[in-house]
């Protein structure tokens, strides 16, 4: 069985890493969402709520689960018997930061590797910073993220 892990702040989840979920649920027997923290951004949204949001948002699909970290992306992945990152690319100025970790990664677990899935064209200009600010000024987020995330927001916007 290959148990690939999704990580990410996921603050909020967008269309543009449901996308890359859904896709990786079909490549792997099982897809583990880990909300990380991470140490060089303020989250907006609390970890129990954005598992909350992941897991409505996913409950659909059979072989993903929902879950936190504190630590290294690479000692969850060994704890929980993983050997797949999976990250998703929306541009080139993501490859780079992306590559390196991935060779950071290898180097610290020659047994993990790391794919790269690149969200579908309508997906792939969203980030959770764009749809916070969106949302926050009173723009519509319907159709960029998921139908937990939309109504959170409306609820915190009001």
């Amino acid at each position: 069985m290959t148990t690939a892990i999704y990580p990410g702040s996921f603050d909020p989840i967008t269309n543009g890493h449901f996308d890359v979920l859904c896709r990786a649920s079909k490549l792997f027997d099982k897809v583990i969402v880990v909300v990380l923290s991470n140490v060089s951004k303020k989250s907006f949204i609390s970890t129990e709520d954005r598992l909350e949001l992941i897991r409505e948002s996913s409950k659909h699909i059979e072989n993903v689960e929902v879950d936190s970290y504190e630590g290294l992306t690479v000692e969850y992945a060994k704890e929980k018997n993983a050997n797949v990152l999976v990250r998703g690319l929306r541009a080139v100025s993501d490859f780079e930061y992306e590559m390196q970790m991935a060779q950071v990664n290898k180097k610290l677990d020659p047994n993990l590797d790391t794919i790269f899935l690149v969200p579908r064209v309508e997906n792939n200009f969203l980030s959770s910073s764009i749809v916070k600010e969106i949302a926050l000024l009173g723009g519509d987020i319907s159709g960029i993220v998921p139908e937990p995330v939309l109504k959170y927001f409306e609820n915190i916007v009001k």
